[in-house]
């Protein structure tokens, strides 16, 4: 559409997924980025440096609350104390109308392993294992958190901007 944008991607930390993968993407389609420490995003904010967040999702429950990795709770909550929008990019496919709230989702706990080590690999292709923490500390590594949906100012779906009704069965409704 010849929008001019530059996109900070977050680490996403502890598995780098904004480093390795939603940066390789927007390579491959020429997106400018850059990738950013997972906690810088709210000073970018508070500069003014953000217009606009959107994050994936993992599910939204009936109520709206968005589940997803780790972290995602934070920037909403930097979002709107920055009047930054933040919305939820979806298939439709990831609500879940049977589960009422995120207080009802489990949330996974992965291997401390995943907090305690990185992965990498060097200038040569050699893949390594790198321990980062002291020996004999505990690591917690819960994957997902709830991001509640007073905090998302809509959703973005193949069906279009979508945003939550009030309650009325939990149906999503076009923005």
């Amino acid at each position: 559409a010849g929008i001019a944008l530059h996109v900070y991607v977050d680490e996403t930390r502890p598995r780098n997924q904004g480093a390795a993968l939603t940066a390789f993407e927007l390579s491959q389609y020429g997106v400018p980025h850059t990738v950013i420490a997972d906690n810088a995003g709210g000073l970018l904010m508070q500069r003014g440096d953000v217009d606009l967040c959107f994050v994936g999702v993992d599910r939204v429950t009936r109520n709206g609350d968005a589940i997803n990795k780790v972290g995602t709770y934070l920037k909403a909550l930097a979002a709107q104390d920055c009047g930054v929008p933040f919305y939820v990019a979806m298939p439709f496919t990831s609500f879940d109308s049977s589960t009422s709230g995120g207080g009802d989702v489990p949330i996974e706990e992965r291997s401390a392993d995943e907090v305690t080590h990185i992965q990498g690999v060097t200038t040569s292709g050699e893949r390594l294992v790198i321990q980062i923490v002291n020996p004999g500390s505990n690591a917690a590594n819960p994957a997902f958190d709830v991001t509640p949906a007073r905090l998302v100012s809509g959703y973005i779906t193949e069906r279009g901007l979508l945003r939550i009704q009030e309650l009325n069965g939990g149906a999503l409704a076009p923005a």
